[in-house]
This record gives structure tokens, sequence and C-alpha cells, in this order.
């Protein structure tokens, strides 16, 4: 009697954390797609493609900086020239 009540409690300790363990299957099963399916993907691939075609290209610049800006690159300035102790000449 001691063993069955034993074996009892042990599987009402463990079904609930055998409950709780995810389903996860490691191989699904391959679905194949009807003929329907695909012709329905196939348009919408298409109506997809067609509707890239339609946006236009962007011509300008978006910088929003862009007229602040000046064309030219800034010049360096000259690097003070350094004396024999490596101290700069002031």
């Amino acid at each position: 009697m001691r063993m069955l009540s034993a074996a009892a409690v042990v599987m009402l300790l463990t079904a609930p954390a055998y409950a709780q363990t995810p389903n996860i299957n490691l191989m699904p099963e391959v679905t194949s797609r009807s003929p329907e399916e695909k012709e329905a993907d196939a348009i919408k691939e298409k109506a997809y493609k067609e509707s890239l075609k339609k946006i236009p290209d962007a011509k300008t610049s978006s910088d929003p900086w862009g007229n602040v800006r000046s064309n030219d690159a800034p010049k360096a300035a000259a690097a003070p020239k350094k004396s024999k102790t490596g101290s700069s000449s002031q």
C-alpha cells in the first residue's frame, strides 16, 4: 500500500511539470500549397512589384542643412612650428 501511495504522490508532483513543457516540433510536416494558393501568391507578388515601380525616384537631396553649408571645404590652418624641445613657439 505504501508503494502505491508513493507512486501516486510522485505522479501527482510530476504531472504539472510535464504539462508546462513546450510542445516543440523540430521537424514540422512539409506543407504543400494548393494550385489556388500558388496562383494567389503569384498575383500578390506581381501586384507588389508593380507598386514598387510606381514609386518615384528621389531626384533632389533630402538634406535639410544643404542650403546652410557652403560648397567650399574648410581650409586647414597651418600647424604651428615646434622648437627642438617640442614646445610650441609662442
